[in-house]
């Protein structure tokens, strides 16, 4: 198997760290040589934090190029659109339809874009975008709406369902299994 390259973005506080030992954890289980790399930026002022799960029989490095990604898995509209320039010919963004302004939009030096999905998808780039929290809220908590994302992107990811189910059941904390595991699996409902 070539290495397989997922990039997960989004914002501080959204369970992207989260997502990528679930993944990391899927990996390991499926029998893969597997590299995750975490970066963090202003991860503590709502700023962009990067993830990068490599995989595939042998993995030398973590860190995923501009062009190299085969999956950008994004918690928020506006970082699928900053980090585009690293999927490569052929790839697929899943995104969370959720806008989260970012410090120049609030404190109005900026406007918000206009129709982000609707402008990726005129490059002809195969964009799933979904409404994640509205998935995870009801499941029980939106704040498994990045368990929800994962669902969601089950079938690009190259895991088994089940495989990425255990997963999260192994990497989740206890007190929210239960709710998590509901999140994927109504994620899973939406992708058939």
């Amino acid at each position: 198997m070539n290495t397989k390259n997922i990039m997960i973005v989004g914002v501080g506080g959204q369970g992207s760290l989260l997502a990528s030992r679930i993944l990391g954890a899927a990996a390991m289980n499926a029998g893969y040589d597997v590299k995750v790399s975490e970066v963090h930026g202003m991860s503590q002022r709502g700023g962009s934090v990067v993830t990068y799960v490599r995989y595939g029989e042998s993995v030398a490095s973590p860190v995923i190029c501009e062009g190299e990604a085969d999956v950008i898995l994004s918690f928020e509209k506006l970082e699928a659109a900053r980090w585009l320039p690293y999927l490569k010919i052929g790839g697929t963004i899943v995104t969370n339809v959720q806008q989260i302004n970012p410090m120049p939009v609030i404190i109005g030096a900026a406007s918000y874009p206009d129709e982000i999905v609707e402008k990726i998808k005129a490059l002809c780039v195969d964009i799933i975008a979904e409404d994640a929290q509205a998935m995870a809220k009801e499941a029980g908590s939106e704040k498994a709406a990045n368990v929800a994302l994962i669902g969601l992107a089950s079938h690009v990811l190259g895991f088994d369902r089940n495989v990425l189910r255990a997963a999260v059941e192994a990497c989740v904390p206890a007190k929210a299994k239960e709710v998590n595991l509901r999140a994927f699996d109504k994620a899973q409902e939406k992708i058939g």
